[in-house]
């Protein structure tokens, strides 16, 4: 069968980090995506940088350049006829990546750039040091060709006004309500837990562009100390995402035709099957639990649905790994075993977690991981699969939203509502920087199903929530929101 020349496919990726030792050996985000566009373009067998139709930045957050695709282009001395910019995710590369393919079957790009990067290890030492830096601003006016992706609000009223916003206070609470569902012990799944996160951290001592190449073990991982302070409560901070790093990726991608118009070696070529974009419930406060995450399993499997395949078919796995719980919910949502291994960089608390661009860096070491692999399939969560043969239908795109936005939820009581008894549902303590328990915070379930947040500032309490399991305990809420385990 034919080749239809309209058929998206990746041929260039390209990565780095960059360690500087001072500040001034340090390089911002256009200068990370622009070298990492060239080894993209290098990795394809070309001489330079091809002039692309698009050439699109995943949204960043260590510098305001409003355009940074503009900057990247007259750094590469490129010409795109659109300058793009993606809403803030850590989904951004692969919806990029989706409606990409999707507008290269359609006819409408034959060649796009993607690229994304972060310096914020610079930028804090800078602004540690009082050290302005010469990163590029432009007026306010200038605003991108186009912003693709949507621009979701994460956070309901109620949260913010208990002062919850944080990933590092969210994702522990997940965690914590996975440990309670499965019947393990603190301490039994704590050791459980930095198990899967060892395994991470050797992959990443392997990964040539992973940030934290040591491999500790899972001994090492599991208990807190000076150089690994508990952040959020069951956290170390060896479990919390790495955000303290300059790096930066880049994708190419074509189509057939233009890839082999320019020349591109057939062994660089890996296609995108299938992709699906959908998100949970927006706000943690109306999900129907912390232990499940329905819209992984409805997108996951709509993606694996359109590319022909089962989850069995997979052989090459990376899932999103902010913090350990975002792994479980994934693999459980996806149905994939904790026993395989379940990412190909080392994950974001070992491999670097720059923002919203980690995802980029999956799609990256993914496609060098499947051209070694003929035959193969892959699967990243933001979900999307690839292989090095190209898909019979063609990429396929899915948006199972509205079925998802049609499941439970939860409605959140006021805290004058929630005043009286509740029954604590998941939890977290936040750690001062010396290591210190500071806040409790406790999502609750009332008599009549709705949810409600509790919070203390008491070390006592605080201290108190770090031993013994709290899920399923019986508390009061105050009127003004205030937890009282009494």
């Amino acid at each position: 069968m034919a080749l239809d020349p309209r058929t998206p496919v990746l041929v260039g990726v390209g990565q780095i980090s960059h360690r500087a030792a001072t500040i001034e050996d340090g390089l911002g985000p256009v200068s990370l995506m622009s070298t990492a566009v060239e080894r993209a373009a290098a990795d394809c067998g070309l001489n330079g940088v091809p002039n692309p139709d698009a050439l699109r930045v995943v949204g960043l957050l260590s510098h305001r350049y409003r355009d940074p695709a503009r900057f990247v282009a007259e750094s590469l001395g490129l010409t795109p006829r659109e300058c793009g910019l993606s809403t803030n995710g850590g989904n951004s590369p692969q919806t990029l990546v989706n409606i990409t393919a999707g507008e290269i079957q359609r006819g409408e790009l034959d060649l796009a750039i993607l690229t994304g990067a972060e310096a914020w290890r610079t930028r804090a030492r800078a602004r540690k040091a009082g050290v302005a830096l010469p990163w590029p601003t432009v007026d306010e006016s200038v605003v991108p060709d186009r912003v693709l992706g949507e621009d979701l609000t994460m956070n309901h009223a109620g949260e913010l006004a208990r002062g919850l916003m944080m990933p590092v206070q969210m994702y522990p609470m997940f965690e914590t309500a996975i440990r309670a569902a499965v019947g393990e012990s603190v301490e039994d799944h704590q050791v459980r837990v930095s198990e899967l996160w060892s395994r991470f951290a050797t992959v990443a001592a392997d990964n040539p562009y992973a940030w934290n190449r040591t491999a500790p073990s899972a001994a090492d991982i599991r208990t807190a100390g000076p150089t690994n302070r508990m952040i959020g409560f069951p956290y170390p901070k060896l479990m919390n995402s790495n955000n303290d790093v300059d790096q930066g990726a880049a994708l190419i991608m074509c189509s057939v035709a233009k890839a082999t118009a320019l020349g591109v070696p057939r062994d660089r070529w890996v296609f995108v099957h299938a992709g699906s974009d959908c998100h949970e419930h927006l706000f943690v406060s109306e999900r129907w639990t912390f232990a499940d995450t329905p819209a992984i399993r409805r997108g996951g499997a709509a993606a694996l649905e359109l590319a022909g395949v089962g989850i069995d078919d997979i052989s090459i796995v990376d899932l999103y790994s902010c913090f350990p719980s975002a792994v479980q919910l994934g693999a459980a949502s996806l149905g994939l075993s904790l026993d395989r291994q379940l990412t190909r960089t080392g994950g974001l608390s070992f491999a670097g977690g720059p923002w919203n661009n980690y995802v980029m860096h999956a799609i990256a070491t993914t496609v060098t991981d499947l051209r070694t692999a003929p035959g193969e399939y892959g699967l990243v969560w933001a979900n999307g699969g690839y292989a090095t043969e190209p898909p019979v239908a063609g990429f396929r795109h899915a948006h199972p939203q509205d079925e998802i936005d049609a499941l439970p939820r939860r409605s959140l009581a006021s805290p004058e509502e929630a005043a009286g008894p509740a029954v604590v549902e998941a939890y977290s303590v936040m750690h001062d920087r010396d290591g210190n328990p500071e806040l409790a915070l406790a999502a609750c379930l009332l008599a009549d199903g709705r949810r409600a947040w509790g919070t203390s500032p008491d070390p006592g309490l605080a201290t108190t929530m770090c031993d013994g399991e709290w899920v399923g305990r019986a508390v009061r809420l105050t009127a003004d929101g205030a937890l009282d385990a009494g």
